[in-house]
């Protein structure tokens, strides 16, 4: 069963549930109206009946006797009845002869009045002192009213329960097909949308707020597929280019140089040659196979406590031995008092991998100008930042800067693969951290590093 019809059906089963049940109350409490009405009617007669015929010596009873004739109007099947009360055994034999029960006569005398109800035949009595005596005063009528009102509200509820039931199942259709009605127009948009025409959008209209987040987050979802798709594609284009171009050349310098006999020192040169390509096409491929491994969230690494200030020296100390004459600067300034406030959890293999990749781009890029290296702590995290004077990154490239194989369109005299901070970021990421890059063109990059403090109580815990 489709939602459409579930809900049509749920709004019209709780519809006519409290349809009938509010019938139900108006029912009853009207029955118990008509009765209790129609009990105070007998009680008036019943002591106007007995103010007429037993207070005879009273200068009021003519007109009670004339109130009784002339203005009450005789209910059916009424009747009175006048019973001395003087012994239980006479009180029972009129009991069992008006077919009441004793307890009808106990009540009316210990209380002062009793009430019975025998079908649609109403006995109403009551205790009376007059000039004759105590006597039990019973007048009994056939309620037709009741049995009349009873059946023409029966009517009336039985129709407007149909009516209403009728009414609510087209409301019911109608409120569900307005509910889906903007889930249908979406579902169809969506039915559009396919990896050929990703630019296509959902059109967001007055929809309610909740169906307008289902739209505006549909749409971020396909801006974000659109940008994988591109990133991919990017990808594939570039990975088989940096690929090809060492294989091309290893094939064509093997065989050009298998071509004919040749001396020893051009054979040494071709070897060479296809060496250099050789070591070019493995740390391309190293590299795509750490950028994978890195990018993916079930891989798990070992993670321990370390010391932030410690990996910066470390990072420090490498590039002093690949780059001799380096200009890093090492500021300490802003760095706590407390050991404790520079562990952080991590795995010191990536994070050394990370920074080193952040550092070297910094040194490679500037022309071996100055590069600052700051560490400092906030209430969370340990920040680490790397800042150069080089030639920076156009403002309207930042967004590709994490693509694999991008590089920017002022780096092309610069020898590089495009994959170190990919790579960098996502070692960040795994260690729950968070990679932001400025730049200004021709006036340097900033580059900054947030890492969680460590947890003692997660020290165990691996990703």
């Amino acid at each position: 069963m489709k939602s459409q019809a579930k809900i049509a059906l749920l709004f019209f089963g709780f519809s006519i549930s409290i349809i009938l049940l509010i019938s139900a109350f108006v029912y009853y409490f009207s029955a118990r109206h008509f009765y209790t009405e129609f009990n105070v009617r007998l009680k008036i007669r019943a002591v106007v009946a007995a103010k007429a015929v037993l207070d005879v010596e009273d200068e009021r009873t003519p007109a009670y006797r004339e109130i009784r004739e002339q203005h009450l109007e005789r209910l059916p099947d009424e009747k009175e009845f006048f019973f001395p009360i003087a012994s239980p055994a006479g009180l029972k034999e009129k009991a069992k002869a008006l077919k009441l029960p004793e307890v009808f006569f106990d009540d009316l005398i210990q209380k002062g009045n009793s009430t019975y109800r025998d079908n649609n035949t109403l006995f109403t009595g009551l205790k009376y002192q007059s000039d004759k005596g105590t006597y039990a005063v019973i007048v009994s009528a056939s309620n037709k009213f009741y049995r009349e009102h009873q059946s023409y509200l029966q009517k009336v509820l039985i129709g407007a329960v149909v009516l209403a039931t009728l009414l609510t199942f087209m409301i019911a259709v109608i409120f569900s097909r307005k509910v889906f009605d903007p889930v249908r127009q979406i579902t169809q948009k969506v039915k559009e949308i396919s990896s050929e025409n990703m630019h296509l959008r959902v059109e967001k209209k007055n929809y309610s707020d909740e169906i307008s987040d289902l739209v505006v987050t549909f749409n971020h979802m396909l801006d974000r597929l659109e940008t994988a798709f591109a990133t991919q594609n990017n990808f594939i284009s570039n990975a088989s280019h940096e690929l090809s171009t060492p294989l091309t050349a290893i094939i064509g310098e093997a065989e050009v140089t298998l071509s004919k006999e040749r001396a020893a020192a051009d054979y040494k040169d071709s070897l060479q040659v296809i060496l250099n390509e050789a070591e070019r096409l493995e740390k391309v491929t190293r590299s795509l196979l750490f950028l994978a491994q890195t990018g993916f969230d079930g891989k798990k690494q070992s993670m321990d406590r370390i010391r932030a200030d410690q990996i910066i020296w470390d990072v420090k100390e490498t590039m002093d031995r690949l780059v001799p004459g380096n200009k890093i600067i090492i500021d300490l300034a802003l760095i706590p008092d407390s050991p404790e406030k520079l562990k952080v959890r991590g795995n010191m293999q990536l994070l050394h991998l990370a920074i080193s990749n952040i550092v070297s781009n910094a040194i490679k890029y500037s022309g071996n100008k100055p590069v600052k290296i700051s560490i400092g702590t906030g209430n969370q995290h340990v920040i680490i930042v790397v800042k150069d004077e080089g030639i920076g990154i156009p403002s309207s490239e930042l967004k590709y800067i994490y693509d694999p194989f991008f590089r920017a369109s002022n780096t092309k005299q610069y020898e590089g693969f495009g994959i170190g901070l990919p790579l960098s970021r996502n070692i960040i990421r795994l260690h729950g951290g968070v990679l932001q890059v400025d730049a200004e063109i021709n006036k340097g990059t900033t580059v900054q590093i947030s890492l969680p403090l460590f947890k003692p109580e997660t020290s165990t815990v691996v990703i």
